[in-house]
């Protein structure tokens, strides 16, 4: 016999229902940080504002935890008592050195100082430097004065040191040429000992006068014979000895005469050799030098 089931009575099926997902988790999160944050805040403006009651409890507090002694004195409590023995209260601002005001005259009055030291010393070092190549100048005339070229060579105190002009026509070489005659010779050999123990740098400079070179000759232009008898004179030198990493050699045709060309000298002075022996002080020491030699040359009888 089989049994059907109760027209009038169903089955319930189980509901089972899915897990919710919270996704406002990080609310808490949130929540706790906001906490954290305003009792951070809470504490900061509790110590900044200094309540001299909680102070003193405070203190009294921590005196009785570490044993130390409080005492009341008659007409104050315990809470004064305690502030009493605590250090005054110091003023930040009247601790700290006040700002220095300084005037614009002071400023000014120790700019002018420190300009006239440094030109005192830049003085001080340009009297040196006229003084050792005066005394460069003196060694070398006499050499050439004891070898009998006492006119040979003009002498000149510059911006760049001691300027000795050696005459090149019929002195040290013949026109157009650039092999050293005999007298040239003699020349640099009596100059030679005196370059060789200065410790200053040589400069060779080689000059032309304002004439042309012989169309069709040796020589394309006076650039290269103004060179040529640099380097001779220069090779000539390291011979007698002058070290010739301390020498250099240049040529300058006929761009810097030594005197105009309507001079009936120029064509004679113009064409020489100049060895140069360059000062070792600064710049601003040398650029005094001409004014230097300037003033003792008027002060010359």
């Amino acid at each position: 016999m089989s049994t059907a089931p109760h027209p009038g009575r169903r089955r319930h099926k189980k509901h089972e229902e899915e897990e919710h997902e919270n996704h406002e988790r990080w609310l808490v999160s949130y929540a706790d940080m906001v906490t954290l944050l305003m009792c951070l805040f809470i504490v900061l403006f509790a110590m900044s504002q200094i309540d001299k009651a909680k102070f003193a409890q405070l203190a009294s507090g921590l005196s009785e935890s570490f044993g130390a002694p409080i005492s009341a004195l008659p007409g104050t409590t315990q809470e004064s008592s305690v502030l009493d023995g605590l250090p005054g209260a110091v003023d930040i601002a009247s601790a700290l050195p006040p700002e220095e005001t300084v005037d614009q005259a002071e400023v000014d009055k120790a700019a002018a100082k420190a300009a006239l030291e440094r030109s005192q010393r830049v003085a001080a070092e340009a009297a040196k430097a006229y003084e050792d190549m005066t005394v460069a100048e003196k060694k070398i005339d006499a050499a050439l004065t004891a070898a009998g070229f006492a006119d040979a060579a003009r002498y000149e105190i510059d911006e760049r040191g001691l300027v000795v002009h050696i005459v090149a026509d019929q002195v040290l070489f013949d026109a157009e040429q650039a092999v050293l005659r005999p007298e040239g010779r003699a020349i640099l050999d009596a100059v030679g000992p005196t370059l060789t123990g200065l410790p200053n740098v040589l400069r060779v400079e080689g000059h032309a006068n304002h004439l042309p070179v012989t169309p069709g000759g040796p020589w394309p232009s006076n650039w290269e014979l103004s060179s040529y008898r640099a380097s001779t004179v220069l090779r000539y030198l390291a011979g007698d000895g002058v070290p010739e990493p301390r020498m250099s050699a240049t040529g300058y045709s006929s761009t810097r005469p030594l005197v105009p060309i309507t001079d009936p000298t120029a064509i004679t002075v113009n064409r020489r050799v100049d060895i140069v022996v360059l000062s070792t002080a600064s710049a601003e020491a040398n650029a005094l030098l001409p004014g230097i030699a300037a003033s003792h040359r008027g002060a010359t009888p």
